[in-house]
């Protein structure tokens, strides 16, 4: 007998939060998250805050991120158009969450750094 199909999973099953997982573990997420943290911000105050993220990869990080309920995107109808982003209830928790790993991540970037270094300078293992 076969188990459940994906659609019909208990909502305990932890495999469901693949897709969530997935938008917290990408490359830029968390990093918008934490400068929301701090407030509403501007797309182009963001951009300037979030070292190396692109115009086009921003847009779509805020986009993933308005869907999945985590932030929400406000237009002021003014000239030139006032457009701001700023955390949900959700969001904040996920900040919360999160900050721990944020963190970790930044007080070990230069052991992660060396740990890569020595193993990218290692002779190529031919039975590997």
């Amino acid at each position: 007998m076969s188990g459940p199909s994906d659609h019909e999973a208990m909502p305990e099953d932890p495999c469901r939060a693949r897709e969530v997982l997935g938008m917290v573990g990408d490359k830029w997420s968390l990093l918008v998250v934490r400068r929301l943290s701090e407030g509403p911000r501007r797309f182009t105050e963001l951009k300037r805050s979030v070292d190396g993220i692109s115009q086009r990869m921003l847009t779509v990080t805020l986009r993933g991120l308005e869907r999945d309920g985590i932030l929400t995107r406000t237009v002021r109808n003014v000239m030139p158009p006032h457009v701001s982003y700023e955390l949900t209830p959700m969001g904040r928790t996920l900040r919360e969450a999160t900050a721990p790993l944020l963190e970790w991540s930044l007080a070990h970037l230069e052991h992660i750094g060396a740990a890569r270094a020595s193993y990218d300078a290692r002779p190529e293992d031919p039975s590997a």
